[in-house]
């Protein structure tokens, strides 16, 4: 029987590369039926290299999202097959939390603000004062305080704004 999309499979990570994760599909003979984890794929965090997800060796459990059975090609999600945390924060639009920087971009920086969810808040809502860059105004690491400004289900987005204390 070929493998389906929906289908739940199991297999143990054979290669972890930049551009994402290889696997030895269970029951499947070595080489005929290899199953691909993209990097949008593994994990609902923000992560830098799948090696921060998966490692050689690792047994894994995953959705099938597309099956190329002409050249036994199989592509896996684990993310399929976990709730996203989107999902429980979406009722947090208008709070004030605090969070991380984890990443700073041109034109804003990234706030972790639990687990598998980061927002962003854009460069214009940091500073009443013109900033040219959020590197003038926190590094990596700062604890922020920051309003939810919209939680966007359909596009995965969290909106920030600054919280005026």
């Amino acid at each position: 029987m070929a493998i389906q999309p929906g289908q739940v499979v199991s297999g143990t990570v054979s290669g972890v590369h930049n551009f994402g994760v290889f696997v030895h599909l269970d029951g499947e003979p070595e080489g005929f039926c290899t199953g691909f984890i993209r990097v949008p794929d593994l994990t609902w965090d923000r992560i830098d290299h799948p090696s921060e997800a998966a490692e050689v060796g690792q047994r894994i459990t995953g959705e099938v999202i597309m099956s190329e059975t002409r050249n036994g090609q199989v592509t896996i999600s684990l993310k399929a097959l976990l709730e996203d945390p989107l999902v429980r924060f979406a009722d947090q639009t208008g709070h004030v939390l605090t969070g991380s920087v984890t990443k700073i971009i041109p034109f804003g920086v990234f706030v972790r603000l639990a687990p598998g969810i980061e927002g962003l808040l854009h460069v214009s809502e940091m500073t009443d004062s013109p900033a040219e860059s959020p590197v003038q105004l926190v590094d990596e690491g700062d604890q922020i305080m920051v309003r939810v400004a919209e939680v966007d289900l359909q596009r995965h987005r969290v909106r920030l704004r600054a919280h005026d204390s």
